[in-house]
C-alpha cells in the first residue's frame, strides 16, 4: 500500500533579521496523510516559527516545504484552502456573534454563498454549525457576541471555525488551553472521528503531553534543532527505562538478593528502584524474588518523562 505524505519539510531554516542564530536550524521531517503528528518543544524552541512557515503566515529563509501536495514557494493560496489552523491567540471579531464569526469565515473560504442572517443560510451550513457547536459544547451560545465569551469559550469557537471547511491538514497550536476536561475529551473524540472518516492529518503542538501519547509520530525540537523523533513508544524506550519499586521488612536481605541476581537498582529512602531492560522480564523478576515484599509498584515511562529527559540532556550539552 502506497503512503502519501501530507507534509514534507526538507532542510528548513529561518533566521530573523539581526539575529545571530537560526530560530529554525536545518530541520527535516515528513508527516503521512491521515497521521496524528505531534511537534513538541519548550518555549522558544522554534515550534511556533516552524508552524507559522508551514501555514504560510511567515516566510522561510531557505529549505523546501510541501503541504497537502502543494509547494510553499509556488502555491501558498492552494495550501491555505487545504489547511485549518487553531493558533494559541484567538483571531476573532469581538463585535460579531459567535455564529457570525463562523459565517464570514465560511463565506471567505467559498464554502457557502453569503446571506445576511443565519436563518437565510443554506441548511447544510446550519447543520454543520449545529453539529460542531454541540460537539464542542457552545450550542446555546452561538447567537451571543464574542466579547461576552470567556477565554475557554473563544477557544471552542476557534475550533469550530477551523473545522468548517473539512481541512485536509489541521494545525492545532495548544488547542485545548482553557478548555474544561469534558470539552477537551469531546474535542479529541471528534478529531478521532474526523481522521477516521476524512483522512484528516492532525499536526499538534501542546503542553499537555498526555495528549500526544496517542500520536503516530512525535518530533521534539529544541533550540531550533530536532533532538528526537519516532513513535511515542520508540522515544520512551530510547530514553527512559521501566522499573520496579520494591520494599521489604528486611531491606538488607532484599538488597543482597538483588545483588546476587545482578539486577540494576538504586536505593531511594527505604525503597529499591529495579531497572528493567525488557518489559517482558517484569513478571519473571517479580516471581524470582524470594524475600518477602511489603510494597511493589511498576513505573511505566510516559512521553512527558521522555520529553523532560531529552530536553534536559540537550540543555546540559
Amino acid at each position: 500500500m502506497l503512503v502519501s505524505e501530507s507534509i514534507i519539510v526538507n532542510n528548513l531554516v529561518k533566521r530573523y533579521k539581526k539575529s545571530k542564530v537560526n530560530a529554525v536550524n536545518d530541520i527535516s521531517f515528513k508527516v503521512n496523510e491521515g497521521e496524528f503528528f505531534s511537534f513538541l518543544g519548550p518555549n522558544g524552541a522554534g515550534k511556533t516559527t516552524a508552524i507559522s512557515i508551514l501555514t504560510t503566515t511567515l516566510s522561510k529563509t531557505s529549505g523546501e516545504v510541501i503541504v497537502a501536495g502543494f509547494n510553499l514557494d509556488k502555491n501558498q493560496s492552494e495550501i491555505r484552502k487545504k489547511i485549518g489552523i487553531i493558533f494559541q491567540n484567538p483571531s476573532l471579531d469581538l463585535n460579531l456573534t459567535a455564529e457570525e464569526n463562523i459565517r464570514f469565515h465560511a463565506v471567505l473560504y467559498g464554502l457557502y454563498p453569503f446571506a445576511p442572517s443565519y436563518s437565510l443560510m443554506r441548511k447544510e451550513y446550519k447543520k454543520k454549525v449545529k453539529d460542531l457547536s454541540e460537539v464542542i459544547g457552545i450550542g446555546s451560545e452561538m447567537g451571543n457576541p464574542v466579547k461576552s465569551f470567556s477565554g475557554g469559550m473563544k477557544r471552542k469557537l476557534e475550533i469550530i471555525r477551523s473545522l468548517m471547511h473539512d481541512p485536509k491538514v489541521l494545525f492545532l497550536d495548544e488547542p485545548t488551553t482553557g478548555l474544561d476536561p469534558l470539552s477537551r475529551n469531546n474535542l479529541w473524540e471528534y478529531l478521532k472521528s474526523v481522521r477516521s472518516s476524512n483522512g484528516t492529518t492532525v499536526f499538534l503542538t501542546t503542553h499537555y503531553l498526555e495528549e500526544a501519547e496517542e500520536s503516530d509520530k512525535v518530533v521534539i525540537i529544541n533550540k531550533g534543532k530536532i533532538v528526537a523523533d519516532g513513535t511515542p513508544r520508540q522515544i520512551k524506550n530510547t530514553l527512559i527505562k521501566e522499573y520496579l519499586i520494591l520494599q521489604s521488612r528486611d531491606n538488607d536481605k532484599l538488597k543482597n538478593e538483588l545483588n546476587d541476581k545482578k539486577l540494576n537498582f538504586e536505593i531511594e529512602g527505604d525503597k529499591f528502584k529495579v531497572f528493567i531492560d525488557d518489559p517482558k522480564d517484569l513478571q519473571k523478576i517479580i516471581n524470582s524474588i524470594k524475600t518477602e515484599l511489603i510494597y511493589i509498584d511498576i513505573h511505566l515511562p510516559t512521553l512527558e518523562d521522555a520529553y523532560l529527559e531529552v530536553i534536559k540532556e540537550k540543555e546540559v550539552v
